[in-house]
């Protein structure tokens, strides 16, 4: 859908540049000493101001935006005024006349109503003010109408009227883009949400009640313990930022281990090959503690026998590839295809399906994770991460805990 609406909003800016172009050349066409007729100098002065005037207009619409919004549009029109309205509000406005902001109002609310762009004719007294003329057309998302987009003018332009309805439905497309990275986000957290609430439970009591099994025979060893219980659950109930480095997962991942190894002993046994160029590379956060979390579930909470797990993060060029594998008892491949469909119970894998969405949902089909197994044969489990991609940035570095 996301790609849909991209495509959408390529073509309606395209639109919008040469209906603007078309006023533009017709203002410039007496001289000019740029290369290009002026057409064509028209076309691409409106797609460089659209194309700064879309990053406000992501954040939704709100008076912040939309103030930087019609700053920029304006000069697209050559017109006296622009104006921006939402829910019976007058957003922003840029340009001469905002004494008429009654006016526009009300046609901003003729618009939400019917939908429908409409002109109108502006009476004013004053002989200095440029406006005595209006278009107003709806900008919309996901088939409502939030507000309008406004232009005004001296007088009455077909062109202009064109011009109007090309752009508000750009503002439109970017305005649902805004929508959808806002749906994005919220998926996201609940995704988290959920991998939270899987650690809480099943993890947090079993090590607590391993380090309180210390507390007398080794105290020193249950501070230890309690340490890094503490900054385990820091990093992984932290609130801020969709992604981290894999240096900060795979520390997370290591204290995770240290609380196991203190309850299992010497049945676990867990071999790291980590190279070094990949560890700054950005990864979706807690990717990778729910796939050693599954390792460690099957290999030792499923089995009497000695659990082997290995971790390795190696450098592909543009690519950084993890790989966990462990001995455990594995599962049927029929099994696991109904896990990664969502269709199991948090106890049978909701990590697996959580961290492949998530993996899909940032970096492309093509990047879901790569599992191996069988009945009795362990599991290995491959993700390819791309080492840069936009707006897949990890978040600023833990702050020290504290400890002495």
């Amino acid at each position: 859908m996301t790609g849909l609406l991209v495509a959408v909003g390529g073509t309606l800016l395209f639109a919008a540049g040469l209906a603007a172009g078309r006023l533009l050349a017709r203002r410039s066409a007496e001289g000019g000493t740029d290369l290009g007729s002026p057409v064509e100098r028209a076309t691409f002065h409106t797609l460089h101001t659209a194309s700064v005037a879309a990053p406000p207009l992501r954040a939704g619409l709100t008076e912040d935006a939309a103030r930087k919004a019609v700053r920029r549009l304006r000069p697209l029109f050559g017109t006296a005024a622009l104006g921006l309205t939402a829910d019976d509000r007058l957003l922003a406005w840029d340009g001469p006349g905002r004494h008429h902001e009654d006016t526009v109002l009300d046609r901003g609310r003729q618009v939400r109503d019917t939908g429908r762009t409409q002109t109108f004719a502006v009476d004013c007294r004053d002989p200095d003010c440029p406006v005595r003329w209006g278009a107003a057309a709806p900008l919309t998302v996901e088939q409502r109408v939030l507000g309008a987009l406004v232009v005004l003018g001296g007088t009455e332009s077909a062109s202009v009227v064109r011009a109007t309805r090309e752009v508000a439905r750009w503002v439109s497309v970017q305005l649902e883009l805004a929508e959808l990275d806002r749906t994005r986000t919220g998926l996201i957290e609940a995704e988290i949400r959920a991998l939270r609430a899987q650690i809480s439970p099943h993890f947090i009591y079993n090590s607590l009640a391993t380090i309180a099994s210390f507390v007398r025979t080794d105290p020193e060893r249950a501070r230890e313990l309690l340490l890094e219980f503490a900054d385990f659950t820091r990093y992984s109930f932290r609130r801020h930022g969709e992604f981290t480095t894999l240096a900060e997962e795979l520390r997370s991942i290591e204290q995770f281990l240290e609380l196991v190894r203190a309850r299992f002993g010497q049945r676990l046994e867990v071999t790291l090959q980590i190279a070094p160029e990949v560890l700054p590379v950005a990864v979706p956060f807690l990717c990778l503690q729910p796939l050693v979390e599954n390792a460690v579930k099957h290999g030792l909470e499923e089995s009497v026998e000695r659990s082997r797990i290995t971790i390795s993060a190696q450098d592909e060029g543009a690519t950084a590839r993890i790989v966990i594998e462990d001995n455990g008892v594995g599962m049927e491949p029929d099994r696991l295809r109904r896990i990664l469909r969502g269709e199991g119970s948090p106890s049978t894998g909701i990590g697996l399906s959580n961290v492949d969405e998530r993996m899909r949902q940032v970096y492309g089909d093509d990047h879901g994770l790569v599992i191996e197994t069988g009945v009795g044969a362990g599991m290995k489990i491959t993700a390819r991460i791309p080492k840069y991609r936009p707006g897949v940035h990890s978040a600023p570095p833990r702050t020290a805990s504290g400890r002495g």
